[in-house]
């Protein structure tokens, strides 16, 4: 089959070493990668299978003392983790996709349900985010993209919510705010570049001017990266220090160039001190699993061990964006720290102590009993009332037209965390709508099949091309299959009876941030364009 091929090839070619070609890596970097070594784990040893879960979905949980990474599949990236005596809530950068920020649950550490999307007006790409929780409030704090650039903060009473409006801090020459209290009392946002500003006492202002206080590690000028990039300030404190665990060297681009680095300090205040192990974290051959590593956050589990979450993309699946990872720690006797998951490849222990609060994730499949915005379905770039176009009734999804086709539609997305998937949903479309499903990256990236009441439409490259005739009318069954990147389409006017494929695959390994830029992943979702309203009906998702 042309899959096994092709995955032998790409072995094969992962087998290459960085070494190999010439962009050899310190020893220094390869034990701090890992401690034991960044190749621990080794990428000639077949990890279990993966547990299943809602809709087949694999789950990091193998239920039997071990859990193998990723932790959150798909696109989960920049996660920021906060303990809540037994509780732990997560949430993750979330950029043209609203509602955002969705904060997720979890007792044990594996096993995550979103609770609530914290925002809800569109004030950009929203980036990094930093969740905590200080004076029995919560806060998340944000930067976005936009014209112009800000940081924000959100608050909530409850962690359910409701949460506040975005409340603008400024700061548009920064990102990735890291949210720290001093031994004094006092209130900072750590930020990029090794600068911090100073909160008001409510934690919903800025007081004074923004002070660089920290010059970050830098990596060897022969190391292959992306850029220095200082960014996703993290702080913790732990015994009579605090810890400033910072990424450096670009969170794409080269596999080798995201890394972890950490610094500290007896003061809030300074003055930091580097780590001498740094980069404790980092990529350093292409046969690992875990690529682009990188933007840590510590914490303490449960059962009074620790922890560190960061992103990485999956090796040959930059199209799955950066997925969370779990990365267990120790402290050593010199007051530092080192992760002990290796390259992360294989099952590692479980954290100790916590109690299950429910199943992993959630199901991707919808019959629209409900309309789960936010949880479930996002809208890309939604004006502000966006949502007044999704209505569900007698489970179906009613979706008003909007635009000429996906890329000015606002299409409904899905986070997807599998190799291979296939979806598929019942379409009624309106006179004058063309309605259909799609794998979307962003507004100029995306491929799919539409439909209107006498022709099909082909969404490829970000751009709408063959038109052949519909046989079925304003009404279909149509099915989407994306198995490793091969894209195939098929279509049903009988209630599923039969099924007939369409005449046009495609190949989608390129539709992500290496090539079109902007740190977002292939979603699966659905679009209505034109005049008049789509109807979407049993929506199934399972991956294979």
């Amino acid at each position: 089959m042309k899959i096994d091929r092709r995955e032998a090839l790409s072995a094969a070619l992962g087998a290459v070493s960085l070494t190999a070609l010439g962009a050899a890596a310190p020893a220094s970097a390869r034990v701090a990668a890992g401690s034991s070594g960044a190749a621990k784990g080794s990428a000639g040893k077949a990890p279990p299978p993966y547990r299943r879960g809602f809709d087949n979905q694999r789950i990091a949980d193998l239920q039997d003392g071990r859990f193998l990474n990723p932790l959150m599949a798909g696109d989960h990236p920049d996660p920021s983790i906060m303990r809540d005596g037994k509780d732990y809530y997560m949430t993750f950068s979330t950029f043209d996709s609203y509602p955002g920020l969705v904060v997720w649950h979890s007792r044990d550490l594996l096993n995550w349900q979103p609770i609530t999307a914290a925002l809800t007006k569109n004030v950009g790409a929203v980036w990094a985010p930093d969740i905590c929780r200080h004076g029995g409030r919560y806060f998340i704090y944000f930067p976005a993209k936009a014209s112009p650039n800000a940081n924000y903060v959100i608050w909530a009473d409850r962690i359910e919510g409701p949460w506040s409006d975005p409340i603008d801090l400024g700061l548009p020459d920064h990102i990735d705010p890291g949210h720290a209290v001093g031994e004094d009392g006092s209130r900072w946002l750590f930020l990029s570049g090794g600068d911090r500003i100073r909160l008001s006492e409510d934690g919903l202002s800025t007081v004074g001017k923004v002070e660089h206080v920290y010059d970050p590690w830098h990596y060897p000028d022969d190391w292959d990266v992306e850029g220095f990039s200082p960014e996703g300030p993290k702080i913790v404190r732990h015994g009579d220090y605090y810890y400033l665990i910072t990424a450096v060297g670009g969170t794409a681009g080269p596999p080798t160039g995201h890394m972890v680095i950490a610094a500290r300090s007896k003061s809030i205040h300074g003055p930091w001190e580097n780590c001498p192990h740094n980069p404790i974290v980092r990529t350093v051959d292409l046969a690992e699993k875990w690529w682009s590593r990188g933007h840590a956050t510590l914490f303490e589990g449960p059962g009074g061990d620790w922890w560190s979450v960061y992103h990485g993309y999956e090796r040959d699946f930059w199209t799955l964006g950066r997925q969370t990872l779990l990365d267990p720690i120790t402290w050593t006797a010199d007051g530092w720290f080192r992760m002990e998951g290796g390259d992360l490849s294989q099952p590692i222990a479980a954290p100790r102590g916590g109690s299950k609060s429910g199943p992993q994730g959630i199901a991707l499949s919808d019959d629209f009993t409900t309309l789960e915005l936010g949880k479930r379905w996002n809208f890309f770039k939604p004006s502000a009332d966006e949502s007044v176009r999704a209505r569900v009734s007698d489970k179906c999804l009613h979706l008003a037209a909007s635009g000429k086709a996906p890329v000015d539609s606002s299409p409904l997305l899905l986070v997807a965390g599998d190799q291979a998937y296939e979806f598929q949903c019942d379409i009624e479309i309106d006179p004058g709508t063309t309605a259909g499903l799609l794998l979307f990256y962003d507004q100029q990236l995306y491929c799919g099949l539409g439909f209107d009441a006498d022709k099909f439409v082909t969404h490829q490259y970000g751009m709408e091309r063959g038109r052949p005739a519909n046989p079925h009318g304003r009404r279909m069954l149509m099915r989407v299959r994306n198995d490793r990147h091969i894209v195939s389409f098929h279509t049903s006017g009988d209630g599923g009876k039969t099924w007939k494929r369409f005449d046009r695959g495609m190949e989608v390994s390129g539709y992500h941030h290496n090539v079109r830029g902007g740190f977002l992943m292939l979603r699966p979702g659905l679009y209505s364009a034109g005049k008049g309203s789509a109807r979407f009906r049993n929506f199934t998702f399972r991956a294979l």
